[in-house]
């Protein structure tokens, strides 16, 4: 069995994927690279052919129908052969000495017998036109050097948070749990780094900048006036994310306190993306969006709105929406995100 599947989501990424798999290609046989081509207009399919056929048995081209970027992976989870599996987008890419650490820490594990359901590394924001990289660890809450539970995970700043770069999980517990992505859908990165974590109960930390994380190309999913553009998917996702926590996930489960961090910093994303898009209906749909967590889970509600952020971006009135959008910028200014 290969130890690591890497499914790599691409959709007209024949000018940038080259990087991408390339650095993959370091792993060497320990690697599965699973290119999935998710019809696209370019010469994406043409690229991923040709390294299929100049790499046979370490990188497959897997061709479908455009269905977005969940159901990429949902191709690449249904074939993956690795033990352990990750998500690289075609447009990012990994640091060739750290896939080689990860690759011997996941072999260690397993050979002493302490195979874990998922393993977390840093991810480095590459911002375009911007010298200074900001990287996202979790030296300080996340024990180091040995397997751990959630009981042992310490509070994480707001400018920490395991998304989908941060994360491989056991292959055999996505698909224990029945992972399914949502079609046609943006963001479901969000959804691939919380759905399934109730279900983890062995994680290593591995203290290594793995994933470089690209952002500030145009037209880029996550620029701001996309989201913008894209909020109603934002908003679903949000809701998805809100109804499993309140709904799976009792608030006695050690991932629980976690899970409402995380949930917190979307509910402040979406609240934020409201703001900016400054229509009186948007205004509207950010107060449908915390009424409706109060409805769903009122103890939920209270935990997200007594958070720093949750407070911040439910200030009311017109100073308080000015208040949500100058914390935003601050942010966006300090972290280096689109």
């Amino acid at each position: 069995m290969t130890t690591l599947s890497v499914v790599v989501p691409s959709y007209n990424s024949a000018d940038f994927m080259h990087r991408c798999i390339d650095s993959l290609l370091v792993g060497g046989d320990e690697v599965e690279i699973l290119i999935v081509n998710d019809g696209s207009r370019d010469a994406t399919g043409v690229v991923a052919d040709g390294y299929a056929a100049r790499f046979p048995g370490r990188v497959r081209a897997i061709h479908k129908p455009n269905g977005g970027h969940g159901s990429t992976i949902n191709a690449g989870l249904a074939v993956a052969t690795g033990r352990y599996f990750k998500v690289v987008d075609s447009d990012d890419w990994v640091d060739a000495d750290a896939l080689v650490e990860l690759i011997v820490t996941l072999k260690r594990l397993d050979g002493e017998d302490a195979a874990v359901d998922m393993v977390v590394s840093n991810f480095v924001y590459e911002k375009e036109g911007r010298d200074r990289k900001n990287a996202v660890r979790y030296r300080r809450v996340l024990p180091q050097a040995r397997v751990f539970g959630w009981d042992e995970v310490g509070r994480m700043r707001k400018t920490q948070y395991l998304l989908m770069h941060s994360l491989v999980y056991r292959t055999q517990l996505l698909r224990d749990v029945k992972l399914e992505l949502p079609e046609h859908t943006f963001y479901v990165d969000n959804i691939f780094a919380y759905m399934p974590l109730p279900y983890v109960e062995r994680i290593y930390y591995l203290d290594v900048d793995l994933y470089r994380y690209f952002i500030g190309r145009e037209g880029q999913s996550v620029s701001e006036q996309v989201m913008i553009s894209r909020l109603d998917q934002q908003l679903r996702i949000n809701r998805m994310m809100m109804e499993h926590v309140a709904r799976e996930v009792s608030p006695s489960h050690p991932a629980y306190r976690y899970m409402t961090h995380y949930l917190e910093i979307i509910c402040a994303v979406s609240s934020t993306l409201l703001l900016r898009s400054g229509t009186a209906e948007a205004i509207v749909a950010k107060e449908a969006l915390w009424r409706g967590i109060r409805e769903e889970d009122r103890q939920l509600h209270r935990r997200l709105r007594r958070g720093a952020l949750g407070q911040i971006c439910t200030l009311p009135g017109r100073g308080g929406r000015k208040v949500t959008l100058a914390a935003y910028r601050a942010a966006q200014w300090r972290v280096g995100f689109n």
